[in-house]
């Protein structure tokens, strides 16, 4: 384990190696990827989250049950966002919510979502054959499951602990393949769980449901040590791939690792892609778009720490690397997505450590959204970026029909309009379209919000209905929808 003046050398390094008067597009300077590379930076970052989590224990913060539940009566809700604050219980200023163009609909905490635990962290959503539209609310202990309802409520259904014999980790993700979900977890013997999602269909929410290690569709254990940082889904190309899977000096060193879910009941292993070593996230997709040598190739999007990495999977036993490109403000590269997975021209991506850094665009401590022309994948360029207002931190962002949807920590999601790109890649016509904030704890900060670890972890913006589920760290589960 690299000493912290090691990873401080390492961080004041990236300012003299990515010279923000140079070209966008840049070569990583070797130095600093040899310090991303042992894994010094990335167990920084952890450090900084897992004080502040202690902290927030200590202030009992972490403590769910404190934030009581909205009443589950239609009547209840909505709490319009009206004058720029939802006011869902009028003269507490705990549960005053400031917002713009996004109203209120339904709250309920990790204690009311059944967990003992708390501490929320990745989400993601099932809507059903008929309509019904279902969540899952990752927590420490494991996974909720609840339903919102056409009025947008939010009905508690049951839950999904922790693989046996695996310890309590706030770092758990979760995505969707078909009517299935695919759970990691950074603990370790916890293994990749399958759960059926239509066993929800026929629960009654007066006898929730806590379901065994048994429900479990399959258990995937191919793992070097049974944990993951996250999971990434090629629905598609019917794959899952787990990423960040320590330890580094594994075969596959924390890349992609491709699990095969053509049959969930017998997950199989298909091969892993290590050239360019750990991988924090992923978006993996077929290519469509301008750059016709790839047309129809399975492309992931590595988000690597200080890179943008562009992989051919095709062969998942013979990966390529196109491209390895990082960029002004390089601190820690988190997670990103295509703005239109039927013509990939553009990408949008955060980076989780430039603001505490004060690196590059980020150096005045407000998020930074970077803009990527990938309309050539093996020259892709950093084109420009949106600085938001709200002063904090960015986690996770996905695009829905042009509109980039965001989880930004202690300023809460954020909505861009990023449909301009195409017109000017540099983002001067991107705008904010929308927001609600749901840590009102910071609201009285010098500049309104903290640069920390606080708040939301992440949303789920793919419900037809519009409802969005916003999940939290402290507190619990939002839902909230876009004002008409």
């Amino acid at each position: 384990m690299k000493t912290p003046r090691v990873v401080t050398f390492a961080l004041a390094a990236l300012s003299t190696c990515y010279d923000a008067a140079s070209s966008k597009e840049m070569v990583p300077d070797a130095r600093v990827a040899e310090i991303y590379e042992s894994g010094s930076v990335h167990m920084d970052l952890m450090a900084r989250k897992k004080a502040t989590w202690d902290q927030q224990r200590t202030l009992g913060a972490m403590n769910s049950a404190q934030y009581k539940s909205h009443p589950i009566s239609a009547a209840a809700g909505p709490v319009l966002c009206q004058n720029g604050t939802a006011k869902v219980v009028p003269g507490d200023a705990m549960n005053t919510f400031k917002c713009n163009k996004v109203d209120f609909y339904d709250f309920v905490s990790h204690a009311g979502l059944g967990s003992k635990t708390g501490e929320g962290s990745s989400s993601w959503g099932w809507t059903s054959p008929t309509g019904r539209e279902f969540v899952v609310v990752a927590q420490a202990d494991g996974a909720a499951f609840a339903e919102i309802t056409s009025a947008g409520k939010l009905v508690y259904l049951g839950r999904l602990p922790q693989a046996k014999g695996a310890a309590t980790s706030i770092w758990r993700e979760i995505r969707g393949y078909k009517n299935y979900i695919v759970v990691g977890s950074e603990a370790s013997s916890h293994g990749v769980q399958i759960f059926d999602m239509s066993k929800l269909l026929t629960i009654d929410p007066a006898k929730p449901v806590t379901f065994s290690t048994s429900d479990v569709t399959s258990l995937w254990n191919g793992l070097p040590a049974g944990s993951t940082h996250n999971i990434v889904i090629n629905e598609e190309k019917q794959y899952a791939v787990a990423v960040g899977a320590q330890p580094r000096s594994s075969t596959c060193k924390s890349g992609l690792i491709f699990i095969d879910l053509k049959d969930p009941k017998n997950p199989k292993s298909l091969g892993c892609a290590s050239g360019d070593g750990y991988v924090h996230d992923a978006q993996c997709i077929v290519y469509r778009g301008p750059d016709t040598k790839y047309a129809g190739k399975d492309i992931c999007y590595g988000y690597n720490e200080d890179t943008l990495t562009i992989y051919d999977v095709t062969n998942k036993n013979a990966t390529t690397i196109i491209s390895r490109t990082s960029y002004t403000g390089a601190s820690y590269t988190h997670q990103g997505w295509v703005t239109n997975p039927q013509w990939q021209e553009f990408l949008v991506m955060d980076d989780e450590l430039d603001e505490q850094n004060a690196k590059g665009p980020a150096a005045s401590g407000y998020p930074i959204t970077y803009f990527w022309d990938i309309r050539s994948l093996e020259k892709p360029k950093q084109t420009g970026y949106f600085r938001s207002a709200a002063y904090g931190i960015d986690h996770n962002q996905f695009v829905v029909d042009g509109f980039s949807y965001q989880s930004n920590y202690g300023s809460g999601l954020r909505i861009l309009d990023v449909t301009s790109l195409p017109q000017d890649p540099t983002g001067g016509l991107v705008k904010e379209v929308g927001f609600f904030d749901v840590y009102p704890e910071d609201d009285k900060e010098p500049k309104g919000g903290v640069v920390d670890f606080v708040g939301t972890w992440s949303h789920y913006p793919f419900f037809k209905s519009g409802f969005i589920l916003v999940n939290t760290i402290e507190r619990g589960a939002f839902v909230v929808k876009r004002s008409a």
